[in-house]
């Protein structure tokens, strides 16, 4: 017989009471997760332009299509849950140009919006309707709950990928999606995490490749899948954080303590950072940007520089920075002096600039050459500080004809919260640039008048999966 509820891991029951006891989100993470909902549609979308992506779409087998299962944003398959949670979240993820979190941990929140998109898309469709409204407060409550894990777990220093955080928030808000009970909650949670999580190598060279643009699919998909068994009746394990020897702290952790960083509530939407112009590792939006802004000044000079340095976060260091081979995309895309490299040559960066036509280019390279990466330990501390939250890059370019140095430094992203209001305009446009080849103009403003409008929470989730396909 398993413990009670009561006698559960701590985490287990604080992340069962936030999602199962009335939730006020505020006014401002609201609307923050209609411009997340619209900006994870659209990037989806343009994954669809993508054939290593898409050939991992649809049904696991030849002819399993659910009538009505779930329909798949973009793709309008009809799966069922399980699968359409991993086909949602894979386009969404896929070009590594959706939402992003930066802590202890790192993470991408609207990787949970495949499963509660599954979820909420086949409830509609079996008589059970789900509301836009509905829909942004789980989304709400999924990114919290990843959020505040994330600020204070390093899963990263232990080789293990951040994708778990994924598995965590959204099976416990697909739980309270199926009407689950604070007990079910806990049970299903607690097979997330008895689940463990992959190993981070598909992320770093020598290894780096489109796993990690499918690894969040993987998590969300195994999400609905552990809540559906705990809807059935399947029992939890009530201490598989804590548990000595055999549970997750000891096992994988290091006898690190899993902690919760802070109250939950809507501190993480409130805060989420978006990659509004360029789909680049989000550690080095900010490069890309000092980069553009040094462009104009490097025309007809290349030949002239003689060295580049980007001071940097530790935590930028760790991730993207690297030397060697780029011998895939999944590789450049993190790679902090490929990115600049791109950004300082073409004054600008696209999901194309990653590709095997733009990465053989040796100007890249003879760039990439020149770069040296140092940590600026100021940046490092203001990266992890609540108030602040930066994430800044400086370029300094010196040449080898006497010309005099430049730089450029830029310490908050456009997708920073800090920078909001600014930042919408840019998220419509690339919305809509994302979506161009596959929603006519009519269907696009639709949608973005249907999220967008905070008077507009009673749309059923359906008919809005129904407008992304075209």
């Amino acid at each position: 017989m398993t413990l009670p509820s009561s006698h559960a891991d701590a985490i287990l029951q604080t992340i069962a009471d936030y999602v199962c006891q009335p939730f006020e989100p505020s006014e401002e993470a609201i609307a923050t997760a209609r411009l997340c909902l619209l900006d994870s549609i659209g990037c989806a979308v343009a994954a669809l332009d993508h054939p290593a992506c898409t050939r991992l779409l649809g049904p696991t087998l030849p002819g399993t299509r659910v009538p009505k299962g779930a329909r798949v944003i973009g793709s309008g398959e009809l799966l069922d849950p399980v699968k359409a949670a991993f086909d949602a979240t894979t386009l969404i993820r896929w070009l590594d140009y959706n939402d992003t979190w930066l802590a202890a941990e790192w993470a991408h929140p609207s990787d949970n919006l495949g499963a509660l998109l599954a979820i909420a898309d086949w409830r509609c469709r079996n008589g059970h309707v789900v509301t836009l409204g509905q829909l942004l407060n789980a989304m709400i409550q999924s990114y919290e709950i990843q959020g505040v894990l994330a600020l204070g777990n390093a899963f990263n220093r232990v080789g293990l990928d951040h994708v778990l955080l994924v598995k965590v928030a959204s099976c416990a808000v697909v739980m309270r999606m199926l009407g689950g009970s604070r007990d079910d909650v806990i049970n299903a949670v607690s097979h997330a995490w008895l689940d463990g999580t992959p190993l981070r190598v598909y992320r770093h060279a020598p290894n780096a490749g489109p796993r990690k643009s499918w690894a969040a699919g993987d998590a969300a998909s195994r999400a609905v899948w552990l809540a559906l068994l705990t809807h059935k009746g399947e029992l939890g394990y009530p201490t598989s954080i804590t548990t000595p020897i055999w549970g997750f702290q000891d096992t994988l952790f290091r006898g690190q303590s899993v902690v919760l960083a802070q109250p939950l509530g809507s501190y993480v939407m409130e805060h989420i950072l978006f990659k509004v112009a360029h789909p680049a590792e989000f550690h080095g939006q900010t490069a890309v940007e000092a980069a553009i802004e040094l462009h104009p000044q490097l025309i007809g000079r290349f030949d002239c520089i003689d060295h580049i340095d980007i001071s940097t976060t530790e935590a930028a260091l760790r991730i993207i920075a690297r030397d060697g081979p780029l011998t895939n995309p999944a590789a450049r895309d993190h790679c902090l002096q490929y990115m600049t490299a791109v950004a300082l040559l073409r004054g600008n960066l696209t999901a194309a600039d990653y590709e095997d036509d733009v990465g053989n280019d040796p100007r890249i390279e003879r760039l990439r050459a020149r770069i040296s990466t140092a940590e600026h330990p100021q940046w490092s501390r203001d990266y992890l500080d609540p108030q602040r939250r930066s994430i800044a890059n400086g370029i300094r370019i010196r040449f080898n004809d006497g010309s005099p140095d430049i730089a450029a430094t830029v310490e908050f992203p456009l997708g920073h919260r800090l920078r909001r209001a600014e930042a919408r305009p840019h998220l419509i446009d690339k919305f809509v640039r994302n979506s161009a080849q596959h929603l006519g103009a009519a269907r696009q403003q639709a949608l973005v008048e249907q999220i967008l409008d905070p008077n507009n929470s009673t749309s059923p989730v359906s008919e809005l999966v129904d407008q992304t396909v075209g």
